[in-house]
Formats: C-alpha cells, structure tokens, sequence
C-alpha cells in the first residue's frame, strides 16, 4: 500500500517536450509508481501519441488545461472539507487513514474531485477537477457499520478546525 504522496499540481508544461500547454488544449496526465511513491508527468498529445507502449504508467488520463486563476484574497484561514482533506495528507497520520476516506468521497460528492482508474483497489486516484491537483489516498475499505463512527470523528475534525 502507498506510504506517502504529497498533491501533485497540474503542470503548465509538458514534461518531456517543455512545450508550454496552451488554455482549452487536451493533454495526459501519466502517474507512474516509484518505490513506495508515485511520479506525475503531464505530457502534451503529440507526446502521447509517440509514447514507448512498452512502458505503461500506473494510471492515465485525458484532461483539457486551464491555467490557474489568480488566488482569491483569503479571509479567514478557514479549514474547509478540501483545506482539513489536504493538511491530513500533508500529515500522513496512520490514524487519519479512514477520515481521509470519508474527505475524499464528501469532495467526490461535491463535484470538487474527480475519481481517474486505478490497478489497484487499495490506492484511490482522483483529480481536482478545478486545479489539476492529484489525490492519491489508501483506501481503508470500512465497512458500512465503521462509516457513521467516521463520518463523527470527520464532523469534529471540521467543526474543530473551523474554530480555531
């Protein structure tokens, strides 16, 4: 199972041809396993099409680039569903492992990430479908009698840092 992954940021070049992507053009995002980890290459079609077939990554997918809007002025630091799912990550406490889960599908729900195929069902793969950013999280595989008791503790994990 995945040990750690930080968000991975859509690029704003390919990654092997350094052509810089242009707004509406289609590209390919390739995540390919590393050791424990995971490598993202965004590649233009051109490079895609001419790609060694012999070399398959982990999971691909299609997407159309947009280049990031101007961030918008902040303000209050609030620690929204996305903001508590990313520090978790961030943090890679064993003991986030489940809400991490329920973060995720509240967000896949919301239309805010969007899931990508994977080979494997331990190792959920999804796309921020504003920014580009790729999640990679551990799927826990809880049992519908654990989700309540989850979906709790991710209640207090909101309700906690949006005080403080």
């Amino acid at each position: 199972m995945q040990s750690e992954w930080e968000i991975k940021s859509r690029a704003h070049v390919c990654a092997r041809s350094e052509k810089e992507f242009f707004e509406g053009e289609y590209f390919y995002t390739l995540l390919f396993r590393e050791g424990d980890g995971f490598r993202r290459e965004d590649v233009c079609e051109e490079v895609w099409e001419n790609r060694n077939e012999n070399i398959r990554p982990f999971s691909f997918w299609r997407s159309k680039y947009e280049a990031p809007p101007p961030p918008a002025p902040e303000t209050l630091p609030k620690d929204d569903a996305e903001g508590l799912l990313r520090r978790l990550i961030a943090e890679q406490q064993p003991d986030t492992l489940n809400a991490r889960y329920i973060l995720t599908v509240m967000l896949e729900r919301k239309r805010v990430l969007r899931p990508v195929e994977s080979e494997d069902d331990d190792v959920l793969v999804y796309e921020h479908l504003a920014t580009g950013d790729t999640f990679v999280i551990a799927n826990p595989h809880l049992s519908l009698e654990q989700i309540p008791a989850v979906q709790a503790e991710v209640s207090e994990l909101l309700a906690g840092s949006i005080r403080a």
